[in-house]
């Protein structure tokens, strides 16, 4: 083969090769930008909390994170029983919220961990003297200050809040065709019967199983559990490979649940999109769900009170700082 033959064909060979990879880029982009305009309705629909965070001097201090090593993320999730009448999530939240959860992801993404607060934790509000119960500094200091107080309890920052009203677990177990999840104790709510064992739920259902607590003895303690069995159930659901390799079934659950839930501007989607890429190995069996450790109720005045046992938080606060919690065991509840 004569040596400028042989050029040209290396020369149009090369052409080839970048307008292949040119095609997959511009395939890529398209993909995306189809996948944005998809999504940007629904996130006009997400109400903004503006001011969340208290003053950096009253905040844990950042932890330093070494080479390609990830931080831990903390996520405080507020469960609302209803709307406000003025159609926002955030106006008379102190009233309203009495779900409190945090969500715990360590540096090496191999575990979640859901906590619950007890909302009426007999707990320091700083700022106020004496002790008063959790859910009490949504209505002193709105959610900047459940922020600090929730911070100076597991001795970690929180990096993004979100509110969620219960309507929204409604929409979602809808959409997802139902949520599985394991029901411990037999009761009924309503119109509804909900057997020991696994059980799948989904609409009205759902709905009255997560705000069920008078058929219990123990009242907001199964709830919360109950709570977090679904909230569970639903995460493993989403967690599918079906939903996750479809960009436009993420989109129409995204579009589902963002008329129900108000964020803090840090939880944005390439935010969201980042923590979830860094999590599509994460196996279900992996998310772990407990009660911040209490030694049960009693009376301050004429308030019910549920006291907290923080030898137990000091263990969680320990568990919280270690590089993985993957043999991490909860105390058991109550």
């Amino acid at each position: 083969m004569k040596p400028e033959t042989e050029k040209r064909k290396k020369h149009v060979g090369r052409w080839i090769s970048v307008g292949i990879v040119g095609v997959v880029v511009l395939a890529l982009l398209a993909a995306i930008g189809w996948y944005f305009l998809r999504v940007n309705p629904s996130l006009q629909q997400v109400e903004t909390i503006e001011t969340a965070f208290p003053d950096e001097s009253l905040r844990p201090t950042v932890a330093p994170v070494e080479g390609n090593a990830n931080a831990p993320v903390n996520i405080l999730l507020l469960g609302s029983d209803s709307r406000a009448s003025d159609g926002s999530l955030l106006t008379g939240l102190g009233d309203r919220a009495d779900t409190i959860l945090v969500a715990h992801i360590p540096p090496d993404r191999e575990t979640v961990q859901i906590m619950s607060i007890m909302r009426d934790s007999w707990v320091e509000i700083p700022g106020h003297p004496g002790l008063r119960k959790v859910n009490s500094a949504l209505a002193l200091g709105g959610v900047p200050l459940m922020v600090q107080t929730v911070e100076g309890i597991i001795d970690q920052r929180l990096d993004h809040v979100a509110v969620i009203d219960f309507e929204g677990f409604k929409d979602l177990t809808t959409a997802l065709g139902g949520v599985t999840l394991q029901n411990d104790i037999a009761f009924s709510e309503g119109a509804f019967s909900y057997p020991a064992g696994q059980i799948t739920v989904d609409g009205d259902e759902a709905l009255a199983y997560v705000r069920a607590r008078y058929p219990f003895s123990d009242g907001d303690y199964q709830r919360a559990h109950n709570q977090r069995a679904l909230l569970r159930g639903a995460i493993e659901q989403l967690m599918t490979r079906e939903n996750l390799t479809n960009p436009d079934r993420l989109a129409t659950l995204f579009a589902t649940i963002s008329p129900h839930i108000a964020t803090t501007d840090t939880f944005s989607l390439p935010v969201v999109y980042d923590l979830a890429s860094q999590m599509a190995q994460l196996d279900s069996s992996r998310i772990q769900t407990f009660t911040m450790p209490t030694l049960g109720t009693g009376m301050e005045g004429s308030q019910s009170v549920v006291y907290v046992n923080w030898e137990g938080v000091e263990a969680i606060r320990t568990a919280f700082d270690e590089e993985s919690m993957s043999g991490f065991a909860p105390a058991p509840e109550r």
